[in-house]
């Protein structure tokens, strides 16, 4: 696969791709930028102009410049200069699978074509391209200039190649990938949102809850150790000595099914043992106590940096409470 990345082919300036343009251009590269949309362009520009403070804050590359961003309204003149390709049109199967057939046909069979579809299968994507081993799914999270995380997922046809050149790419924009080891709907982070989502809906739908009180049951309690933690390791923790096992112990599907709208698994011994063993792998040789202090100055840390933000009393959304 081709490198250095010297210039990024961006196909589609909506959000996500403005998102995309302004990471390249903070970290010093050449953005060519292509929509069939004739306000695209100015969209775009508006976009990265409102990213680019907060890239500054955070800190750009030497060879960063926004006059390094150009449009082109020729498809074949935007991929004539790529070195890797980032697709971020509408989510729509068709729509992509036929622009990424494409941009295969237009480009040399080096050049890595990313999209950043939010859900739907790589092979699919592949389908009617030539040079299929190149074709992988790179789906960042907005704002895509800030947020880290990059789920990688290769189809069918994917090359460990391309998902190593795709992963070096994205780390060059300091950017977490996270590899899916299996290709499925919705990837990882995607399906876990949608089902915390759908039961929020199923309590708004009930009248037991507004979204004001969704929001809150989130931001000052399990959000705040997720940023840290993440689910499972906030499980592991809450388990004391006893980690994830005695969490499933105490927390058995019966008991969840009798809260929720989705079934919870079998928790079987297999069950059981994969997750604590990965648990116990990340715990590695910390203790808990020292897990649970690190987690205690980072919860300090993340909630100094909420206040500074949060919003004045009576504009927050916070709940009202009686007197």
């Amino acid at each position: 696969m081709r490198e250095p990345v010297k210039t990024v082919a961006l196909l589609g300036a909506g959000l996500i791709g403005s998102g995309w343009a302004a990471r390249c251009l903070a970290h010093g590269l050449d953005v060519v930028a292509w929509d069939p949309d004739p306000s695209a362009e100015s969209s775009l520009r508006a976009n990265v102009d409102n990213a680019w403070p907060i890239l500054k804050e955070v800190g750009l590359h030497s060879n960063a410049d926004q006059s390094r961003l150009k449009f082109e309204s020729s498809l074949e003149d935007a991929l004539s200069v790529a070195d890797f390709v980032q697709e971020s049109a509408p989510d729509d199967e068709a729509l992509k699978t036929k622009l990424i057939m494409q941009a295969d046909q237009l480009l040399p069979p080096d050049v890595v074509i990313a999209s950043s579809s939010s859900g739907i299968r790589p092979t699919q994507l592949q389908a009617e391209a030539v040079h299929s081993q190149r074709i992988m799914i790179g789906h960042p999270f907005n704002p895509v200039y800030l947020l880290p995380l990059v789920e990688l997922v290769g189809g069918q046809a994917t090359s460990e190649d391309t998902l190593r050149a795709g992963a070096k790419f994205y780390r060059s924009l300091t950017m977490r990938p996270l590899l899916a080891p299996v290709e499925i709907d919705g990837y990882i982070s995607d399906r876990l949102q949608q089902v915390l989502f759908h039961e929020a809906l199923y309590m708004i739908e009930a009248g037991i809850c507004s979204p004001a009180e969704i929001d809150a049951a989130i931001t000052g309690g399990p959000g705040l150790r997720w940023a840290f933690l993440g689910p499972m390791l906030t499980f592991h923790l809450a388990g004391g000595e006893g980690g994830i096992r005695h969490s499933m112990a105490h927390w058995a599907p019966e008991i969840a099914n009798r809260w929720t709208h989705l079934p919870a698994p079998e928790f079987t011994e297999k069950l059981i043992d994969t997750t604590a063993v990965g648990c116990e792998e990340i715990q590695a040789s910390r203790t808990i106590k020292e897990f649970e202090g690190r987690r205690d100055r980072c919860l300090v840390a993340i909630q100094n940096a909420i206040d500074e933000f949060w919003f004045p009393p009576g504009q927050d959304g916070w709940p009202d409470m009686p007197e």
